[in-house]
């Protein structure tokens, strides 16, 4: 008697993950994004890791939650999985203000963006 489950929003060797309101910049979220696109999971893991940039360690858990929702919710194989897809959208912008002179207030935009990562099963090739 419950409430029927929404159809699937991606295919069924898929699963994705979404994270809002990472502090930083849509621009800068997409070279890290840019980084990860269309490698197997544990190598984009890897670069994630060992990267220089601060907002990689949010992606990485992006990237894991990704990687949980395909095994647990899908069932489908850890080991065949490459990031199929990795997009970057924009958020709110807070912003803020400084005096400058003369008289003047000098614009300080703080951006805020959101990443998706979608994760693919492949067949292995033999």
């Amino acid at each position: 008697m419950g409430k029927e489950n929404n159809p699937r929003r991606v295919a069924d060797n898929e699963a994705f993950a979404k994270t809002k309101m990472l502090r930083t910049s849509p621009q800068k979220l997409n070279l890290v994004a840019a980084m990860i696109r269309g490698k197997k999971v544990d190598k984009a893991l890897a670069d994630l890791t060992f990267s220089k940039r601060r907002i990689a360690g949010d992606v990485k858990k992006c990237l894991q939650s990704a990687i949980a929702n395909a095994e647990n919710n899908h069932g489908l194989d850890v080991d065949n999985l490459v990031v199929a897809e990795a997009w970057v959208g924009k958020n709110l912008v807070m912003k803020r203000g400084r005096p400058r002179a003369r008289g003047r207030f000098g614009k300080i935009m703080k951006p805020f963006s959101e990443i998706t990562i979608k994760v693919r099963q492949i067949e292995e090739r033999a």
